[in-house]
């Protein structure tokens, strides 16, 4: 039975095999990778395809954080509680991410990927890697605060700038809610503006397989499959030590939250498998948001930590970083005592935050943290440049992964949480997402689209 003036939803249509997202993806990326190999030049120059993608989802990315976290903000009747999801979101940030620091540094200690090596400091090509060094050393603490204050408030929405939009994104909530009922005009025409961007969100995520079928093409061409064979060892560690990561770490968190950590995978498989073919967890973004919503999260959750997480929640980079590190050092035959290896690991704790946004992050965050330890030659990243691409889909995977068990955790831990979705979501039926109530501007029925259009429909 439904409510009085509500709609029924019409039940939603399974799509063939053919016609679901995620094999498409999972299509465009094999296709792309052959293609890739056998054509490399032609591989190398469908890279307008994987870059014109992201840069479509990335033109979404600011209105949509914008708009779920003002609306989510404005709605709300106690603003004491914005602190609290805050609080509790970089305080989970800050212990999950060390531990993936602690767990690279570890690993690097008992496997020992470079050992072996022997390579002479004096071959190393440092032109290659200056770039990454001279903008590692531009990122202070003062320039990454004051970076993230926006000139005007338009310019929050178009600089590009994740931090900034969630910034501004905030305090305008924050403003709606402080003068309702006289702004509720702004905050009706937001949900509405809510509607049409979503709407756009769907329509983007249909070119996910050409945009994933371009950027693998370009990487397997421009890099080739043998880059791999060179230095198989430290790419063979860390993708074991960040697969270890997602299932026991994140698995133990998500058990401990109860649910499955595979199942959140399911869930999410769309998304993931987008990730990999762009190197770029930023291009799910928009699809992860409304899928943790579809999920239980209450909407402002939602707005605050997944946008915060992808600055300051970088498990996949953290274990990158010390593991990358080590493996320099270890290649070159130097040996770090205890004290230095601490020392990388305070360092890469601020580095990590400091370079979100920055192009070429990962690199720039490992130029950053070499640089306390002067017996380890920046130059020596040279060593993983090329196949710090291969690399960079396991980072954005991890990272990814971590954002999404950290949104629902904290959702929990605010009492925020929709378990009877949650379970629902986990068991392949995702419900559709519900729409937001005229007066009270939450939640309350069902909307029209389908929990399925991003993917979600049960397999």
């Amino acid at each position: 039975m439904r409510a009085p003036g509500v709609e029924a939803t019409p039940a939603p249509t399974r799509s063939p095999w053919y016609g679901r997202l995620y094999i498409q993806v999972v299509a465009a990326i094999v296709v792309g990778a052959l293609l890739g190999h056998f054509f490399p030049d032609l591989g190398t120059a469908l890279k307008p395809l994987g870059d014109g993608f992201i840069a479509l989802v990335k033109m979404i990315i600011a209105p949509v954080i914008f708009i779920t976290v003002a609306t989510g903000i404005a709605g709300m009747r106690d603003m004491a509680s914005v602190g609290g999801v805050a609080a509790k979101a970089i305080a989970y940030f800050l212990a999950v991410s060390t531990l993936a620091l602690i767990i690279g540094l570890a690993v690097a200690n008992l496997v020992h990927p470079g050992s072996g090596l022997s390579i002479d400091p004096a071959t190393l090509d440092a032109q290659a890697v200056a770039q990454y060094a001279e903008t590692a050393h531009e990122q202070t603490l003062s320039a990454f605060i004051l970076a993230i204050i926006p000139e005007t408030l338009i310019s929050a929405l178009t600089s590009g700038s994740i931090l900034q939009a969630l910034l501004v994104a905030i305090l305008s909530g924050a403003a709606i809610s402080m003068t309702r009922p006289r702004s509720d005009l702004v905050l009706d025409t937001l949900v509405a503006a809510g509607e049409v961007v979503f709407k756009l969100v769907h329509m983007l995520m249909r070119l996910a397989p050409i945009g994933a079928f371009g950027a693998i093409a370009f990487t397997i061409g421009s890099f080739g499959i043998g880059t791999l064979a060179q230095l198989a060892g430290l790419v063979a560690t860390f993708y074991l030590t960040s697969l270890l990561f997602v299932i026991v770490v994140l698995g133990g968190i998500a058990w401990a939250a109860g649910f499955s950590i595979f199942s959140l995978i399911r869930f999410l498989r769309e998304e993931l498998l987008l990730v990999l073919g762009t190197s770029s967890s930023e291009a799910a973004l928009p699809s992860l948001m409304e899928k943790l919503e579809i999920a239980g999260c209450r909407r402002n959750v939602v707005g605050l930590v997944v946008p915060t997480g992808y600055s300051f929640n970088l498990d996949g980079t953290n274990i990158y970083m010390t593991l990358a590190a080590l493996f320099i050092a270890q290649a070159l035959d130097i040996d770090l005592s205890l004290g230095e290896q601490l020392s990388l690991v305070l360092v890469a704790m601020v580095s990590s935050k400091g370079a979100a946004g920055v192009t070429g992050a990962g690199f720039v965050i490992l130029a950053a943290t070499l640089s306390v330890v002067p017996s380890v030659p920046v130059a020596g990243m040279a060593l993983i440049l090329g196949i710090d691409r291969f690399m960079s889909e396991c980072r954005a995977l991890t990272n990814f992964t971590g954002n999404a068990v950290a949104t629902i955790v904290i959702a929990k831990w605010e009492k925020a949480l929709d378990r009877e979705r949650l379970a629902a979501a986990m068991a392949g039926s995702p419900m559709a997402l519900p729409i937001l109530d005229s007066e009270r501007h939450e939640r309350t029925s069902p909307d029209a689209h389908q929990a399925g259009a991003l993917g979600g429909e049960s397999a």
